[in-house]
């Protein structure tokens, strides 16, 4: 009976031991995955959104509209390809429905504001991001005057020499990688139109004038009056179409009652 009750117990010892074991292996288990989901969870992303849409902005605006006349196709080295805006995909997956409506292009999730809709890009599709490349358009920021589309700075700051001069270089360096005057005649013209438009401004002499081809806005603007008087003009265009018309059918109904006249008058 003593050497059952001690084989009892040695088994009822060597199960404790082996739950104890396997519980705290378990636990160290879910510690580590609880650990490795948290440093999963910090995505520092050292790219400003709001300067990348900034600058993504000015290029659409201010550039793209010549880019489609002369039809010329961006390289993929280019920085100012859509491919190297690291929050291009986000920002496309955003759907505009009013004015306090925004919806994720992804989980179709509701917000009533941009800025919510970016935490929520932030925080649940960060893993959508391709960080493995520099893909910042914000850095571009200097050569394409975001601060100045984005008012952060005051127009009457005082010029910085160093600044300009760095800008501006940059400015010229994507003129030069975007459009090489040597791809012909397309790539000449824009490399020019993208000194003029963009990297002339960069100077602290003289008064500086941003984008002086104008942009997309001017077009439309140009389109909207076309529109207006068109429509302006066309209810007096028919009312010229139907007093002529009307004119002509006096005119007929005239020459036919002059033959009428002209028998009832005939001596018999």
């Amino acid at each position: 009976m003593g050497r059952f009750t001690e084989i009892i117990t040695s088994m009822l010892l060597f199960l404790f031991l082996f739950l104890q074991e396997t519980s705290i292996q378990g636990l160290e288990e879910s510690a580590a995955r609880t650990l490795d989901q948290e440093s999963g969870e910090v995505h520092e992303v050292h790219c400003s959104r709001e300067r990348s849409r900034a600058a993504w902005n000015i290029i659409e605006e201010y550039l793209m509209p010549f880019v489609e006349r002369e039809r010329y196709q961006f390289s993929s080295k280019c920085r100012l390809h859509p491919d190297n805006d690291l929050f291009r995909d986000q920002e496309q997956h955003k759907i505009h429905v009013d004015v306090n409506e925004w919806r994720c292009g992804y989980c179709k999730k509701k917000f009533r504001a941009e800025k919510y809709l970016d935490q929520h890009f932030d925080n649940r599709h960060h893993n959508l991001l391709n960080v493995s490349h520099s893909k910042c358009l914000a850095d571009l920021c200097g050569a394409m005057h975001c601060d100045f589309v984005m008012k952060s700075k005051s127009s009457k700051s005082k010029c910085n020499p160093a600044a300009v001069a760095k800008n501006r270089h940059l400015c010229e360096s994507l003129a030069n990688s975007c459009f090489p005057i040597n791809l012909g005649p397309s790539a000449s013209r824009l490399h020019e139109l993208f000194l003029r438009q963009f990297c002339d401004a960069h100077t602290c002499s003289g008064k500086r004038k941003l984008f002086p081809k104008g942009g997309k806005k001017n077009s439309s603007i140009f389109y909207l009056a076309i529109s207006i008087l068109s429509l302006m003009l066309l209810p007096l265009f028919y009312l010229i179409v139907y007093l002529y018309q009307r004119e002509i059918r006096r005119g007929t109904q005239e020459l036919r009652r002059i033959p009428q006249a002209a028998r009832k008058t005939k001596p018999s």
